[in-house]
């Protein structure tokens, strides 16, 4: 057996109070005691000034696009436009997935990242054997038509299959998924108990087409022969899908920026269920309006965060994430904010047995936050533009 103990200047449990000079007892990388007092058990390395905490759980990104230098398109763009954009990189002869993959990996760790919500486009074998962050790879699914439901379906049978015990179902967004496809995914979810995540309410454009079933993304559609008018009956909302989303298992409905109060309600009143990714450099780069983060926090929504992609965000720095929604919402408790991306995340995702918090019987995935030896607000050090998170390994 291994054994080793870990002491900090601040420990941050998450799922209880910070603790000064704490310290974690680690027993064959999986953490044995949470306390303050010394313990007796293995050799003690003192960390010094750091906040210890678990590892950042980031609850949505799509690592295809992590060899990208720079986001497709340009500020405030539409997302139908910044969607053609997205197309016409995915045609690129020299594009190398697997790489980029590789290389989200690689910088998610660096970042202080231990789980991950990945929307999967690309095969299983491009995940397997990577060394990394522990993930649910959510198999993303488009079919807008009524003549692809049923193979799209079985094509997805495939590939949870394929992806084992990471599996996910993401039916992509109400644009590209006819809701009879959504209805056949649900089920897959249910029966084999999987999670789901799909993107929703999120752009003007999407809620026009809902509604009207006009406008740029029906355009967008009909320029790659995906358009069926009977789609989607006029006058369908988010909160159309958010219902066949509750029927599964665990879902996700990922940014959110357009939900309105009865939309926010419905998410809240199931929060065991559904949760709402929101992925603040994102939003800001497409300029939507403010965020209702503090209208689904007070309603009771679980509220995760997310980094989306190099696609739409300079970087996959989760901790970043957290410092641009503090400095977006200055009166919010930065406790609840490292919680979102924490132990929130880790149970949105399904990982909270495992991940997002320091207790007995988790996995020692930890993480650590230099702070300053005078520190008396640990939760406030994260949030410091200059505070790096790295991970420790177990």
């Amino acid at each position: 057996m291994t054994a080793r103990t870990l002491r900090a200047r601040w420990v941050l449990p998450i799922d209880a109070p910070p603790i000064e000079g704490g310290y974690v007892a680690i027993s064959d990388g999986m953490i044995a005691e949470v306390g303050a007092d010394d313990p007796d058990r293995g050799p003690v390395t003192d960390l010094g000034d750091v906040v210890l905490l678990p590892g950042l759980v980031n609850a949505h990104t799509h690592l295809e696009f992590s060899g990208l230098a720079k986001p497709l398109g340009r500020p405030g763009m539409s997302l139908p436009a910044w969607i053609r954009t997205v197309i016409a990189d995915r045609g690129r002869g020299d594009r190398r997935p697997e790489e980029a993959i590789a290389a989200g990996l690689r910088e998610s760790a660096a970042a202080g990242v231990t789980a991950i919500g990945e929307i999967a486009t690309s095969p299983a074998a491009f995940y397997q054997g990577r060394a990394g962050a522990r993930m649910v790879q959510f198999q993303e699914a488009i079919g807008f038509s009524a003549g692809r439901v049923d193979s799209v379906a079985a094509e997805m049978e495939r590939r949870v299959a394929a992806a084992g015990a990471a599996a996910g179902i993401s039916p992509h967004a109400p644009y590209t998924v006819h809701p009879d496809l959504l209805q056949k995914l649900v089920a897959i979810a249910s029966a084999r108990r999987l999670p789901v995540a799909m993107h929703l309410a999120e752009s003007p454009e999407e809620l026009q087409l809902l509604r009207d079933g006009a406008g740029p993304f029906r355009e967008l559609l009909e320029e790659r022969s995906m358009w069926d008018g009977d789609a989607i009956p006029r006058g369908s909302r988010p909160l159309d899908y958010l219902r066949q989303l509750a029927e599964a298992p665990r879902a996700l409905a990922i940014h959110g920026n357009y939900f309105d109060s009865d939309e926010i309600a419905f998410v809240a009143a199931r929060r065991e269920r559904l949760s709402v990714v929101y992925c603040p450099r994102t939003h800001a780069y497409f300029q939507h309006p403010p965020y209702p983060l503090p209208a689904m926090l007070r309603a009771g929504v679980r509220v995760v965060l997310g980094t989306d992609s190099r696609a739409s965000n300079p970087d996959l720095n989760l901790l970043g994430e957290i410092q641009f929604a503090a400095a977006r919402f200055p009166k919010l408790d930065s406790a609840v904010l490292v919680r979102m991306a924490t132990l929130d995340a880790a149970e949105a995702l399904g990982l909270g047995q495992a991940a997002g918090s320091l207790a007995p019987g988790k996995r020692a995935d930890l993480a650590m936050v230099r702070c300053d030896s005078a520190c008396r607000a640990p939760y406030e050090a994260l949030i410091a533009p200059d505070a790096r998170a790295t991970l420790i390994a177990a």
